[in-house]
């Protein structure tokens, strides 16, 4: 399905999906590390940016920042200043990258709460003496990426009213960094992910943080044995120990204790069964991750048990009809995730009762138009996944009164241009995926109702310059993707006031030119551009200088040297941070 221009997204992604309230962008290799962070911008830039005046503190701390040498020549420190001003300081000079280790030294004891330096530059041991200095002031601190050392977190131990504590991807942490912190009882949040060394021996420092609500040990490899110096720990609410492959059943059992915990990501371990059944006395579970796990649908008569479940994930389980009924009483799921599974339309027969789901994601399951009927009754959705399955057009039609949807993904169905007629009424839908060969011109102008897209990926369509007419309807646009091949410089000239765009992805079309450029030098908003696959040429790079938002663009394929683009970042668009590919020829 998809024909030879689709293409399916990334699978193994799915995981980054699940709580993305951490970055899962950190990379350690040159330049890439500080990629993830280098799109934020200070409060006040943002304000000046959108026209909001910003107020009278903001324009003083933003001054402070801009003239911080000539600040610092009279003044030497910012500890007589008041803490919260202070802080705003120390945000401003990080959110503008200006900060280093030697302005780092003003703000000895200056009392600051909170400290976030995760994925900064040049974060070493020689920092930790001034955010230590803080003392008993201190909140939070995030370290993340750094090269902090084992030692230097032994300074951190007159930081008694320490809450949260983030340390991910910092390589040079170990067991014995871990006993520096146990005296820190009152930390409430602690997070060490992908971290190698440390170990079941390790986290015996566990049992002293008797006030942990959150532990995140995701990407731990060393970590099987530990989890019994939880046992203790009654107010843990939240555990990640997603993607450590070395978790089995046997770590389950003493997490059965854990009365109080309300979130746990299991997923891509070894537990099967047997260990989940060890979890039946967590009544008050809200999320389960399983995504992966060594699991049947046996496990959901366990699971069954967890009548305050709103969030399950048990993507890529073993799962088959058989045992599937027990999905039935978890009647406050909101978000079920059951993709790439070899489910049936017999199982979803028993999610008729389940009428508070709100997002859907049958991926690659074997299911199709008969079994739509089912989902028919479930009014809350507003996200279903409905990618690589064998639902057609007339499955669409008990699709077609999920009035609340907001999202749908049709992409590498068997739905063609007649079935997407059935959509019409779908009003409150922003994003809608059409990767599929099946889609022409005609599928597209029967949707020219649905005026509150924000998103629109047909990717693999069939989509030609008549068909580009149609687009001028999508006036709420913030994403496209059309990369069928079939469109020219005279197709794009229907999107040229689709203002709202930021991502703009036209690769595969291999007869656009450096007019193309020329004619979208108007949609200022974009952040990402893809133009990859070709005719864009150096000569037609000038175009894009007006794009002063550009953050991505991919220029695969075409004539463009990499002499034009380092010129064009260093002339016109300063933001411009990512470039595919990174070496042009």
């Amino acid at each position: 399905m998809g024909g030879a221009c689709s293409r399916k997204r990334d699978q193994d992604g799915s995981e980054e999906n699940v709580r993305r309230s951490v970055s899962g962008r950190y990379s350690k290799s040159g330049s890439s590390k500080w990629l993830g962070t280098s799109f934020t911008r200070s409060n006040s830039d943002i304000q000046l940016r959108k026209g909001i005046s910003p107020s009278l503190l903001e324009l003083c701390v933003r001054k402070v920042r801009e003239d911080i040498d000539d600040f610092l020549d009279k003044y030497k420190t910012f500890s007589m200043i008041p803490r919260d001003i202070s802080q705003q300081i120390f945000n401003e000079l990080v959110d503008s990258h200006c900060l280093n280790s030697e302005l780092l030294e003003v703000f000895r004891d200056c009392d600051i709460e909170d400290i976030c330096l995760g994925e900064y530059p040049g974060v070493a041991d020689k920092w930790m003496d001034v955010i230590s200095s803080q003392g008993s002031s201190l909140l939070s601190v995030d370290l993340s990426g750094s090269d902090v050392t084992d030692s230097a977190l032994n300074l951190l131990k007159d930081c008694i009213n320490l809450q949260a504590l983030t340390l991910n991807y910092c390589d040079q942490i170990s067991n014995r960094g871990l006993g520096h912190i146990s005296g820190l009882s009152k930390l409430t949040s602690l997070s060490f992910k992908k971290n190698n060394a440390i170990t079941a021996q390790g986290m015996s420092v566990f049992a002293n943080l008797v006030n942990l609500a959150k532990l995140d040990l995701e990407r731990c490899s060393g970590i099987h044995g530990g989890l019994v110096h939880l046992r203790g720990i009654a107010s843990l609410e939240s555990l990640n120990i997603r993607c450590c492959n070395c978790i089995t059943d046997a770590d389950m059992k003493p997490l059965s204790g854990l009365t109080n915990l309300k979130e746990l990501q299991i997923s891509c371990s070894k537990v099967t069964d047997l260990g989940v059944s060890y979890l039946k006395g967590l009544h008050k579970l809200v999320l389960l991750n399983m995504e992966g796990c060594l699991v049947t649908a046996a496990c959901l008569e366990s699971i069954a048990a967890f009548i305050t479940l709103s969030y399950l994930n048990l993507n890529r389980c073993g799962l088959s009809d058989d045992g599937c009924g027990n999905l039935t009483g978890l009647k406050n799921l909101k978000i079920l995730n059951l993709g790439f599974n070899n489910i049936t339309d017999a199982c979803l027969v028993h999610l008729k009762g389940l009428t508070s789901l709100e997002s859907l994601n049958l991926d690659s399951c074997k299911i199709g138009d008969e079994g739509m009927i089912n989902l028919a009754g479930l009014v809350h959705l507003k996200n279903l996944e409905l990618s690589d399955t064998e639902v057609g057009s007339n499955g669409l039609r008990h699709v077609s009164g999920l009035a609340n949807l907001e999202s749908l993904n049709l992409s590498f169905t068997l739905v063609t241009d007649s079935g997407l007629r059935k959509l019409s009424g779908l009003t409150s839908l922003k994003s809608l995926n059409l990767d599929s060969r099946h889609i022409t011109d005609t599928g597209l102008a029967a949707l020219t109702c649905l005026t509150g897209l924000t998103h629109l990926d047909l990717f693999g369509a069939r989509i030609t310059d008549f068909g580009m007419n149609f687009l001028r309807y999508f006036k709420n646009l913030r994403s496209l993707e059309i990369c069928g091949g079939g469109i020219t410089d005279a197709g794009v000239k229907n999107i040229k006031d689709l203002s709202s765009l930021t991502l703009l992805n036209l690769s595969q079309n291999c007869h656009l030119t450096d007019k193309t450029l020329e004619v979208i030098s108007g949609l200022t908003s974009l952040v990402s551009l893809n133009v990859s696959n070709s005719r864009i040429t150096s000569a037609g790079l000038h175009h894009l200088k007006s794009l002063k938002n550009l953050r991505s663009l991919s220029l695969e394929s075409c004539k463009v040297t990499a002499g034009e683009i380092k010129k064009l970042q260093s002339t016109a668009l300063s933001d411009l941070v990512s470039v595919r590919p990174e070496q042009i020829s």
